[in-house]
């Protein structure tokens, strides 16, 4: 049968489905497994029902994890879009990454992306919708680079709200998949918009069929209030939308004979976009979903790991399944370590005991300050404890009042936060979202998951503060991190992208930049001291 012909009878099965297109198993792609990277902007990792929640509804993923592996916990080194994704592509943490440690940063030509490399060694790369982001990637050889491979967004639908994107990204991977050649492996990487800002308001009562009472945990440094369940529902509306893309990527996987050899990772690239969660250096910001499924690769499916992985350890992971060396990937020397001890060892709970810590940080997110200041932080998360470093706790940590606060999403939520300022009974909710901080923080979180305690001036627990306070100096030196060699200063030279070449902060000062789509123009309260 001709392939031309293969693919039309194979839209035709599948249409039942809601698929355009499918394609044929390729034998000689068989050799190395074909790579879905899943990522949702925006998403904590609490709200997938495989971590037992029951008011947002994950089947897919779901049925990834018991495919698969599901990562207990699993954390991206930087809370925000751009420094996550880059990550993710490099192996390198944020603050190994020059400019590209920044949000709204131009990607630094000498790093690499495992995309890149992958095109680079045989393999039929793209992506829709959103790859890395937001900046400027930069060109090689006069051409602008494609960090996440080449794209395809052609096809369009009638989204289910007005805060969704029209893109349909299961339409756009069958396109993908019906102009991969025969004889290639692919790697495609499902960059979902949602449930990133703006929301539709009560679409997820009206439209998702949700009510408030569903909402079984509001986390206390929010009010628990008709308005904030109302938004974490259409949260949840749109969480639920990332899912059915990627249920419909995994059908069209499973009728074109592929599924089994392709290895589907499924994530988010930080935190949902509430106060004190997006862009911050929590539990809630940095602890993200990670379920992963290969049926020819990982050994025992169904497994919970309880190891600390980091986002750098993915681009390892791939470039290692995928048969190129560290030598042969043209990558800068990575930082993470391989995943694929851990699908090949058939073990759940502590798989490699020596992964019992990762480390998080961030310089500058969202302008919101003079000179487009960063809030620079450096942590570590282990079983037990969260320990932070506030490098600059003068400055306010979402960035300054009369810009917004521009490091939080403008939201009914922080609206709420910012309306309980000034009134005794409820002044902690803004406190917590937006007031600043100690220079040292310490959280027990393995009874403290929400960081509502902060033990750094408790002298009984200061033994084990100056211990991982010790140990993440150490780590971050043996790094390079210019925080730990007296240069942190460097990290806030870099530009922001925009040609105008004015500091962000500037042009919202003169009103030039209110019209954002994450922030409200309620969220402006003028200077607070």
């Amino acid at each position: 049968m001709k392939r031309r012909e293969f693919l039309h009878n194979a839209v035709a099965a599948a249409s039942a489905l809601g698929f355009s297109a499918c394609i044929r198993k390729s034998q000689e792609a068989a050799k190395r497994p074909n790579i879905l990277f899943c990522i949702a902007d925006d998403a904590t990792w609490k709200h997938m029902g495989a971590y037992g929640c029951d008011w947002v509804k994950t089947p897919a993923f779901d049925r990834v994890a018991s495919h698969g592996i599901l990562f207990n916990n699993a954390y991206t080194p930087n809370a925000k879009c751009a420094p996550s994704r880059a990550c993710i592509l490099t192996g390198r943490n944020s603050w190994q990454l020059e400019e590209a440690v920044n949000h709204w940063c131009y990607f630094p030509e000498k790093f690499k992306t495992y995309p890149e490399a992958l095109t680079e060694n045989g393999y039929f790369v793209g992506y829709t919708a959103k790859g890395w982001a937001p900046g400027v990637p930069g060109e090689k050889d006069g051409k602008k680079r494609r960090l996440t491979g080449q794209p395809f967004d052609a096809r369009k639908i009638e989204p289910p709200a007005t805060g969704i994107s029209n893109s349909d990204y299961a339409g756009n991977f069958a396109d993908f998949m019906e102009a991969r050649p025969d004889d290639q492996p692919f790697c495609f990487w499902y960059g979902c918009r949602e449930p990133h800002r703006v929301y539709e308001f009560r679409s997820g009562i009206e439209k998702g069929g949700k009510k408030p009472s569903d909402v079984d945990e509001i986390f206390p440094f929010w009010p628990d209030s008709e308005t904030v369940r109302t938004d974490l529902l259409d949260y949840a509306f749109e969480v639920e939308y990332f899912d059915k893309h990627l249920q419909r990527m995994l059908d069209l996987l499973e009728s074109a004979g592929e599924l089994e050899n392709t290895l589907v990772v499924v994530t988010a690239d930080n935190g949902m976009p509430f106060p004190r969660i997006k862009g911050q250096e929590y539990e809630y910001s940095n602890h993200l979903p990670l379920a992963v499924m290969w049926a020819d690769g990982i050994k025992n499916p169904g497994r919970k790991v309880d190891d600390f992985v980091s986002f750098i350890d993915l681009a390892p992971t791939i470039l290692e399944l995928a048969g190129i060396s560290p030598g042969d990937s043209g990558l800068q020397p990575v930082q993470g370590k391989s995943l694929a001890s851990i699908f090949r060892s058939g073990r759940s709970g502590i798989v490699e005991a020596e992964r019992d810590y990762v480390l998080i940080g961030k310089e500058r997110h969202d302008i919101g300050r003079p000179e487009d200041q960063g809030y620079p932080i450096r942590g570590i998360v282990t079983s037990e404890f969260l320990y932070v470093k506030n490098f600059e706790p003068g400055r306010w940590p979402a960035g300054n009042p009369e810009t917004g606060y521009l490091n939080c999403d403008g939201s009914p939520t922080k609206t709420v936060c910012l309306d309980a300022k000034d009134n005794p009974e409820t002044e902690k909710y803004w406190e917590m979202s937006f007031g600043k901080r100690p220079e040292e923080e310490l959280y027990r979180i393995s009874t403290d998951r929400d960081c509502m305690v902060n033990l750094a001036g408790n002298p009984e627990y200061s033994g084990e503060m100056d211990a991982l306070r010790a140990r993440m100096e150490s780590e971050l030196k043996l790094q390079g991190d210019l925080r730990m060699l007296g240069r942190g200063a460097e990290y806030e030279k870099y530009p922001y992208a925009d040609p105008s070449g004015r500091y962000f902060y500037e042009r919202y000062m003169d009103g030039e930049e209110m019209n954002t789509g994450w922030v409200n123009k309620s969220d402006f309260r003028g200077k607070v001291k």
